[in-house]
C-alpha cells in the first residue's frame, strides 16, 4: 500500500474556515491547491457541538486575539465545514487528483470520517491533551499527525506512546506555535532537531507565521511535512485570512520548499553544467620566456595565469626542473598533449 505522505517536501493545504459557508468556495480552494502544487488538501471535521458547550452561564467569550468577541460556539458555528459538503468535497478532490483528509475534534468525528474512507488524520494542537481522541485516531491504523502547539516535551511522549500504544505506525509530530498570526520570535526551530532525535519519527511544520522564511529554515532543520492554511487569491475575509496564503502565494511558498529541499538534499557532490562552464576561468601554465625544446622549465620561463587554456596551473609544481619536450613561444599556454612527456 502507498504511503499517504510519500513526498518530500509534503505541503498540506489547510482550508479550515475560510471556505466561508460556501460549498463552491471551498472546492474552488481544493482545485487552486492542486493548480499550485500542493499534495494534500485538509478540512476539520466538526461540528459546535462537538467542539464546546453552547453555554450563556459559564463565559466561553474568547477576550482577545484574532477572534476577540466571539463566544467558542458562535465561532466554531461560523467556520465548520458542514459534515454534507465532506463526501462532495472528497470526491473533488478524487477527481482533480489531490489527497484529501481531515482533522477529527472527537471519537464522532472519527467514526464519521471513517465512513468516508479518510486515508489518514490529524490531531490539532488545542487537542493534544486528548488521550481519548488520539487512541482513537490511532486505532483506525491510518497515518496519523499530532500537531504539538502549546505542548511541552513530557505532554509530546505521553501523546506519542499512546499514538504508539493503539496501532500507530505511521506518525508525523508537526512543530507548532499556537499563535494566530505567529511571529517569528515564537519560534524554537531546535524543537524540530529535538522531535526526530527523540522520537525517531517523520517531523513537519504547522505554520501559522506570514511568509516562507520559517518554513525554509524548519526545513534546513530537517522538517518534511508542512501544513499552510489557504485562501483565494482576491479572498477579502475569512475567520483565518490574517494568516493564510493567498493565491498565488501559496505557489510561491511551495517554489521555496522545493527550491530549499534541493540545495539540501543533493546527495550527488558533483558540479551544475553551468558552473563547469567557468572552469575557462581558472588558471593554466603558460610560457613568460620563448622556450626551446629541451630548456628546464623553472620559476624564470613558466608561470600561472588565468584562462586554463593549457595544462592545468595544478601540475605547475611537479614540472619545475623537467626538460621542455617541445618549442613554446613567451606568452603561450604549455599545450596539454605534452603533459604524459613531462611527467
Amino acid at each position: 500500500m502507498n504511503k499517504f505522505i510519500n513526498d518530500e517536501p509534503f505541503l498540506i493545504a489547510e482550508i479550515s474556515a475560510n471556505h466561508n459557508g460556501s460549498l463552491m468556495h471551498a472546492k474552488k480552494l481544493i482545485s487552486m491547491a492542486k493548480s499550485y502544487g500542493a499534495n494534500a488538501i485538509k478540512l476539520q471535521t466538526y461540528t459546535p457541538d462537538m467542539m464546546t458547550i453552547k453555554e450563556n452561564v459559564i463565559n466561553f467569550k474568547i477576550k482577545k486575539g484574532l477572534w476577540k468577541g466571539y463566544t467558542l460556539w458562535d465561532l466554531y458555528n461560523l467556520g465548520q465545514t458542514p459534515l454534507d459538503w465532506h463526501k462532495k468535497l472528497f470526491k473533488h478532490a478524487k477527481d482533480k487528483k489531490i489527497k484529501i483528509f481531515s482533522t477529527p475534534f472527537s471519537e464522532e468525528a472519527i467514526h464519521f470520517l471513517e465512513k468516508l474512507n479518510c486515508p489518514a488524520y490529524k490531531i490539532a494542537s488545542f487537542e493534544m491533551n486528548d488521550y481519548n481522541l488520539i487512541k482513537a485516531a490511532a486505532k483506525t491504523k491510518k497515518p496519523l499527525i499530532l500537531s504539538t502547539g502549546l505542548s511541552n516535551m513530557d505532554e509530546v511522549k505521553n501523546a506519542v506512546l499512546i499514538a504508539k500504544k493503539n496501532g500507530c505506525t505511521d506518525l508525523t509530530l508537526l512543530y507548532c506555535v499556537s499563535n494566530y498570526p505567529s511571529q517569528s520570535t515564537d519560534f524554537n526551530l531546535n524543537y524540530i532537531k529535538e522531535f526526530k532525535k527523540k522520537f525517531k519519527c517523520r517531523v513537519g511544520l504547522s505554520d501559522h507565521s506570514l511568509g516562507s522564511e520559517v518554513a525554509k529554515y524548519s526545513l534546513i532543520a530537517g522538517a518534511t511535512v508542512f501544513e499552510k492554511h489557504i485562501a483565494l487569491q482576491n479572498q477579502k475575509k475569512g475567520l483565518d485570512l490574517a494568516f493564510s496564503l493567498r493565491g498565488k502565494e501559496l505557489k510561491i511558498y511551495n517554489e521555496t520548499l522545493r527550491k530549499t529541499f534541493q540545495l539540501i538534499n543533493n546527495k550527488k557532490f558533483t558540479r551544475s553544467k553551468n558552473e563547469l562552464e567557468n572552469k575557462i576561468f581558472r588558471r593554466s601554465v603558460y610560457a613568460i620566456k620563448n622556450i626551446k625544446k629541451g630548456d628546464t622549465l623553472s620559476i624564470k620561463n613558466i608561470k600561472t595565469f588565468r584562462p586554463e587554456k593549457g595544462i592545468s596551473a595544478s601540475y605547475y609544481l611537479e614540472m619545475i626542473n623537467k626538460k621542455s619536450p617541445i618549442s613554446i613561444k613567451k606568452n603561450y599556454p604549455l599545450p596539454k598533449h605534452i603533459l604524459n612527456k613531462l611527467l
